[in-house]
Formats: structure tokens, sequence, C-alpha cells
């Protein structure tokens, strides 16, 4: 009889050490992880919880089990995260992709579908998006995955961040619909869109080393530092705003739970309306909309 540890033997002790560890979420990151370490599926935890598992692969979950149990991400962990149901890539100079962001996806989609976005048909036909600070690409992928006859632009500071988000393009089938542009925000591109969307660094600087260990130890401090409020960022983007902005197009950005407000107001002085503040599943301030009207110049 083999004495090496079943599937369900090795998700069991997993929970159990994150859990020791601490770690609020050890039920999903121990199964990641498992499934991760032994190849094995979801189905399979499930199904073949009996299943012997070789040496190689228990020790390989035992060294990311203690990372874990540090404090190191599950997306930094395995180098991937997933993000509206799609997987990407994640490297040292880019955010790891989290749900609340998905918020951003959902508003932009909605208004795609609902005939919202000026020159844009429902199915994207017609729509050319920029995604502002693109990181991993999850924003602008997502979108065009989801909206097949769109073409899109996204830029981003780091070219580390940039060579990321191409490949992730690529593992998601939209590489022939996205362009890439190192710069600041609008710096690299020329043009205008029907809709710009952007998750840019809006942690005000103080407050930056009162983060989760998890964020300010793994995340780079580029996508997170906005400046003594939080909201250099946004400053700089409404402020060349009307450059790419065609007339009846959407305007939407992220933004951290307690600044809908200020957004807002930064969203008015650039001439926008219907703005709008959306909340995210859990009930905070996520993400700001806007239009151009038609008379903006």
């Amino acid at each position: 009889m083999s004495d090496a540890p079943t599937l369900g033997a090795l998700l069991v002790a997993a929970r159990r050490r994150l859990k020791d560890a601490g770690i609020d979420t050890a039920d999903i990151d121990a199964r990641l992880l498992v499934e991760a370490a032994t190849g094995a599926s979801r189905l399979d935890m499930l199904a073949a919880a009996d299943r012997s598992v070789a040496p190689d692969a228990v020790e390989r979950l035992q060294k990311w089990l203690h990372r874990r149990a540090a404090g190191e991400p599950v997306g930094r962990i395995l180098g991937a995260a997933s993000f509206y149901g799609l997987d990407f890539a994640l490297g040292p100079d880019t955010l790891e992709p989290r749900p609340d962001t998905e918020t951003l996806v959902e508003v932009a989609l909605a208004a795609v579908r609902a005939g919202r976005i000026a020159g844009a048909s429902p199915h994207g036909d017609g729509l050319r998006l920029l995604d502002l600070g693109t990181g991993t690409g999850a924003i602008a992928v997502t979108l065009l995955a989801k909206l097949p006859c769109a073409r899109g632009v996204a830029t981003d500071l780091s070219p580390g961040a940039l060579s990321v988000a191409r490949d992730n393009a690529h593992r998601n089938g939209v590489g022939d619909r996205l362009d890439f542009a190192q710069g600041d925000f609008f710096s690299a591109v020329s043009g205008s869109f029907n809709l710009i969307v952007s998750n840019p660094p809006y942690i005000a600087s103080a407050v930056i080393s009162d983060l989760d260990p998890e964020v300010r130890l793994h995340d780079p401090l580029l996508a997170l530092d906005g400046g003594p409020d939080g909201l250099d960022a946004y400053r700089t983007i409404v402020g060349d705003l009307h450059d790419h902005l065609v007339p009846g197009a959407l305007f939407a950005v992220e933004i951290g739970w307690d600044q809908g407000k200020a957004v807002e107001a930064l969203f008015g002085t650039a001439g926008l309306v219907e703005i709008e503040v959306h909340c995210d599943l859990g009930g905070r301030q996520r993400v700001v909309s806007g239009r151009r009207s038609t008379q903006f110049d």
C-alpha cells in the first residue's frame, strides 16, 4: 500500500495550515494551491479525493504553502490570477487584478450593450476603447473578449507591464485587436476614443505604509501611489480628456472607497455629464463614470 498522501488529505492539511497562519481566505487559497501543485482539476478535487499525489508535487505544495502563510498572495505564488473568468499572467510591474475592478468592466459593458456609447453597436462594432495604465491588461482584454467587434489601445508607463499585458492579450485571444503604447496616460496616444477606462494609482502617499502587507509588499508602488490626496492621476487624466473623448463617449475610472465625491467633482470640472458613482458588490463606491456632452469642446 502506498504511503503517498491523497488529494483529499493534502487539501485538508493545506486548509488547516493556512487557517492556523491567520489567512482569511484559507479555504479557497488551499484549493487553488493544491490544484496547481498537483495538476488536479476542480472536478478531481471532488471526485478523485483518494488519488495519490507524487512526492515532487507534495514538495512543491509545501513550499507554496510556506509562502502563502508568510503573506504572499496566491496570484504572486502562481504567477497568474483569474479576472472576470479569464486568466492573466502577473509580473513585478503589475497589480494583481482584483474582483473589485470587475465593477469597472461591468459599468463599461452595460453601457455598450445598452447602446449608450456613441458610434458603437451593442456588440462593440465601431467601439474604440482606451485603457490608461493597463497593468496586466485585465480591463482592456476582458472588454475586448466580451465585445468581439471592438478594438482598443492600452497604455502603461512601465515597459514590463506592457510586455505582460501584450502576452495576456494573446493568451486570451484578443491580441490582434489591442494595440499597446508606452507612456504616462495620454502622452503615448493620439486620436479619439468612444470609451476610455482606467484604474489609476489612487492611494494617498501617506497611507501606503498602512496598507495590508499583501498589497504593500507585493504590488508595485508606481501602481499604488496617487500622490498626497490620492487624486493626482485623476487630475492629469481629466486635464487632457477633451483631446481624446469623442462627443457622446463614456469615461469611467476605478476609485478608492472614499473618493466618490472628489472624483465626481473632477468629472464636473472636465465638462462631463450624466456623472454616476457606482458601488461594488460589497456596497462600497468603486467606479465613477461620465459622458462627454455633444456640446463639450
